[in-house]
C-alpha cells in the first residue's frame, strides 16, 4: 500500500526549486556540491510547507531531466534526504516526503509561538502587536456589565448584534459612505468574514485574483477552499496597484472575486491613492468581478498628519462591485476576533443566511467588548496606544536592520505594521530556515507569493523595539551569515538569546 498522499510533478517541483535561485547568490559564497543543493532545495521546500509531508516525488530519470542535470546528481540527493529523514522509499511505491521524527509537521502559514517560547526565540512571524492596557481590561469590564439582557436570550445572532452593527454602519457614514445596520454582518474575525465570502462567491474552481505578493493566511485559506489563484503584480515600491496590469487579468482571466488590501496592504505596506481605487473599482465592475476589499490595517496610519484616502467602497455606490472587509484584531488586538463585512443588503442576507452550515455566529462577549469600545470614545483612545507603539517599533526595526544589514532593501510605509524587505540575493526561506536556529522566527517571501514566487525577500513586522528590535536584526545578520557562507541545515550554528 502506497505511503504518499498526493504527488508533485516534475515540472511543478523543478520550478519550485528554480524560484529559491531567482537571484543571483552574493559575493564570497560558498557553492555546495550539485546533489547537496539540490537536496537543501527540497528539505526548505517541505520545510516551508510548499511541498506537502507525504507527498510522492517524480522518479529519479523524471526529475533529472526536469533539472537537465544527472540521473546520479538527483540519486544522491534523494540518497541524502532519505539519511536524514526526509525522504523514504519503497520499491514499487516510489519516494515520499516526510518529517524527521521529533520535528513538528510544516504548515503554509506561520504559526504564533506558544507563550513559553518567547523567552528564547524573538517572534517576527505575527504580525500582531500585545493588547493596548488598560483598555483591553475595561472592555472587558464593560461588556460583562452589559450582558445579563443577553443572557436571557438564545444569544444566537447570526448577522451580530443589533447594536455593534449600527454602530458599524455609524462609521463608515462618518467616513463618507452611507451605510445601514443592514448592510453590516459581524464575524470571527476578517478570516471568518472573507472565508464566508469566498464560499458564497467562489466555488471551488474559480478563479479568484490576487495581489502579488498577498497575505499569506488568506492566500492558504483560497487555495484549501480549492480556487484557482490568478497573481497580479504590484507596482514597485508603495505606490500599491498596477493597474494596466489589473485591467488585462480581469479582462482575460475574468475572475469570480478579487481580493485586494488597499489600506498599508501586507505585507508590502502599500496605499493605494484615490485614482487607483476609482479606477481597480470600474475595471472590476466593467469584468463582473466582485471585488473583495481587506480594511484590517486601515486604521493603523502612523504619521500625525495623515490623510486616508476614501474607503474603496466609496467609488461604488450602487454597491454591487465592492465587499468592505474590516477587523479589529490588527487595529486594536489579535485576540479580540470580531471582524465584519459591508456589502449590499442582499449579499448580507446571503451571508448571514449561509452561516447556519458554517459558525451560527460571533461570540457575544466579544462583540460586547467592541460595542463598549466604540460607544464610549476607548476605540479611539485605544488606537492611539497602538499607533504610537507602532511608530515607536517601525523606526528601532528600521534603524537597527538598516545597521546590520545595509545590503537589504526596503522601503518605509506610513502606516500598517510590516517591512517587506529585498535580502540582498540570499533566499528568504534560508534566512528563514536560519533564523530559527540562531533565535528569530520570520516568514520568507514565498508565503506571500503564489507557488513559489519572492525567494529573495522576508517579511518584517514591527512588533518589537528597542532592544528587542537590535537583538533581532542581530540575530538576522547571523542567519544570513550562515546563509552566505554556505552553511547547511545539519550544521551547528551559534544561539545568542536575550532574557
Amino acid at each position: 500500500m502506497a505511503q504518499w498522499t498526493s504527488a508533485v510533478g516534475s515540472a511543478q517541483l523543478a520550478r519550485l526549486l528554480t524560484s529559491q535561485q531567482s537571484r543571483p547568490a552574493g559575493p564570497g559564497t560558498r557553492r555546495p556540491p550539485a546533489y547537496r543543493a539540490l537536496a537543501d532545495g527540497i528539505r526548505v521546500l517541505v520545510l516551508e510547507g510548499r511541498v506537502p509531508v507525504a507527498a510522492r516525488l517524480p522518479a529519479e530519470r523524471e526529475l533529472a531531466a526536469a533539472l537537465a542535470v544527472s540521473r546520479t546528481t538527483v540519486a544522491a540527493a534523494y540518497e541524502e534526504l532519505r539519511g536524514e529523514g526526509f525522504l523514504e522509499s519503497r520499491r514499487g511505491a516510489g519516494s515520499w516526503t516526510a518529517v524527521p521524527a521529533g520535528n513538528p509537521l510544516p504548515a503554509r502559514g506561520l504559526e504564533p509561538l506558544p507563550p513559553e517560547a518567547l523567552g528564547s526565540v524573538i517572534d517576527l512571524g505575527t504580525a500582531a502587536l500585545p493588547a493596548p492596557e488598560p483598555w483591553l481590561t475595561r472592555a472587558v469590564q464593560g461588556a460583562l456589565e452589559e450582558l445579563p439582557p443577553y443572557a436571557h436570550t438564545h444569544g444566537d445572532y447570526p448577522a451580530g448584534l443589533p447594536a455593534l452593527r449600527a454602530l458599524l454602519a455609524e462609521r463608515y457614514t462618518a467616513r463618507g459612505v452611507p451605510t445601514m445596520p443592514e448592510q453590516i454582518m459581524v464575524t470571527t474575525g476578517a478570516m471568518g468574514a472573507i472565508d464566508a465570502i469566498c464560499h458564497l462567491f467562489a466555488g471551488r474552481g474559480e478563479r479568484i485574483a490576487v495581489e502579488s505578493p498577498s497575505y499569506a493566511n488568506i492566500l492558504q485559506l483560497m487555495r484549501e477552499a480549492g480556487a484557482r489563484l490568478v497573481p497580479v503584480a504590484m507596482a514597485e515600491g508603495l505606490a500599491g496597484w498596477d493597474l494596466d496590469r489589473w485591467r488585462q487579468v480581469l479582462r482575460e482571466a475574468a475572475p469570480r472575486l478579487a481580493y485586494v488590501v488597499a489600506d498599508f496592504h501586507n505585507p508590502t505596506g502599500a496605499l493605494a491613492d484615490e485614482s487607483r481605487r476609482r479606477l481597480l473599482v470600474d475595471a472590476a465592475r466593467s469584468a463582473g468581478t466582485v471585488l473583495v476589499v481587506d480594511e484590517t490595517m486601515n486604521e493603523l496610519y502612523l504619521e500625525p498628519d495623515s490623510e486616508m484616502p476614501r474607503p474603496v467602497c466609496g467609488f461604488d455606490p450602487a454597491g454591487s462591485t465592492v465587499i468592505t472587509v474590516g477587523s479589529a484584531s490588527k487595529a486594536f488586538w489579535a485576540g479580540m476576533r470580531i471582524g465584519w463585512v459591508r456589502a449590499a443588503p442582499d449579499v448580507i442576507r446571503s451571508l448571514v443566511a449561509a452561516r447556519a452550515y458554517a459558525d451560527l455566529g460571533t461570540p457575544v462577549l466579544e462583540q460586547l467588548a467592541v460595542n463598549w469600545l466604540l460607544s464610549t470614545g476607548g476605540w479611539e483612545s485605544a488606537l492611539e496606544l497602538r499607533r504610537e507603539q507602532a511608530r515607536e517599533n517601525r523606526d528601532a526595526l528600521v534603524a537597527a536592520v538598516r545597521r546590520e544589514l545595509p545590503d537589504w532593501e526596503f522601503e518605509v510605509p506610513v502606516g500598517g505594521l510590516t517591512l517587506w524587505v529585498r535580502t540582498g540575493g540570499l533566499s528568504g526561506s534560508r534566512i528563514a530556515e536560519m533564523g530559527e536556529r540562531v533565535g528569530v522566527r520570520v516568514p520568507s517571501g514565498p508565503r506571500f507569493g503564489v507557488d513559489g514566487a519572492f525567494e529573495g525577500y522576508v517579511r518584517l513586522p514591527f512588533t518589537v523595539g528597542g532592544a528587542v528590535a537590535e537583538e533581532a536584526a542581530n540575530r538576522l545578520a547571523a542567519a544570513a551569515h550562515l546563509v552566505r557562507t554556505g552553511a547547511t541545515s545539519g550544521a551547528e550554528a551559534p544561539r545568542t538569546f536575550v532574557a
